[in-house]
């Protein structure tokens, strides 16, 4: 079970929905993925892949880019978090 330091939310709907965030947790002890079916952002849901990581939007033209970015915001929130 992972700390959730690291919050990664992801509405149902998005195409982003279809990658395995779950490896995020497997990967990041500091992460939990939530699953919601919806998040409130209608336009960019239908527009573009994206997740919210600790609040902010993270968002990409694919699915895949959109991993890689919600990785990379992972990683700059647990530096973060650990120089504090």
């Amino acid at each position: 079970m992972s700390l959730g330091i690291i919050v990664v939310e992801v509405c149902e709907r998005n195409a982003l929905a279809l990658r395995s965030l779950e490896d995020l947790e497997e990967e990041y002890i500091e992460v939990a993925v939530m699953r919601t079916d919806c998040l409130n952002m209608c336009n960019l849901c239908r527009a573009r892949p994206y997740a919210m990581v600790n609040n902010k939007r993270i968002y990409a033209d694919t699915p895949e880019e959109c991993y890689q970015k919600v990785e990379e915001a992972v990683q700059e929130e647990i530096k973060l978090f650990y120089e504090a």
